[in-house]
């Protein structure tokens, strides 16, 4: 029997984090924002083949193993994983305060 991978599906709210991410930091250097918005947009992609791949995410509460999350340029994306799909669900600076969600 073939393992299927699962797909990448970015949440509404992540999506409109990352936008906003992008946009301040257009507003110091187009390329800056290019590079960040690009390399954690590559990161999500890259994460069907091994999803596992990241720490738990400790800012989840009653995580229950499928919730993990990686840092990139200061960046903090949350993921769930589920049977069909990894779903982005957050981007945040880790500058901000943690929220647990």
């Amino acid at each position: 029997m073939v393992a299927h991978k699962k797909i990448v599906v970015w949440d509404t709210k992540a999506l409109n984090q990352l936008k906003e991410a992008y946009n301040y930091l257009k507003e110091k250097s187009i390329l800056s924002a290019n590079k960040v918005r690009t390399r954690i947009i590559e990161e999500a992609k890259n994460l069907y083949k091994n999803p596992d791949i990241y720490e738990l995410d400790r800012f989840k509460a009653h995580n229950d193993g499928n919730y993990r999350a990686f840092e990139i340029y200061s960046f903090r994306i949350a993921y769930r994983i589920t049977e069909t799909e990894i779903r982005i669900l957050r981007v945040r600076h880790s500058s901000r305060e943690p929220r647990k969600y």
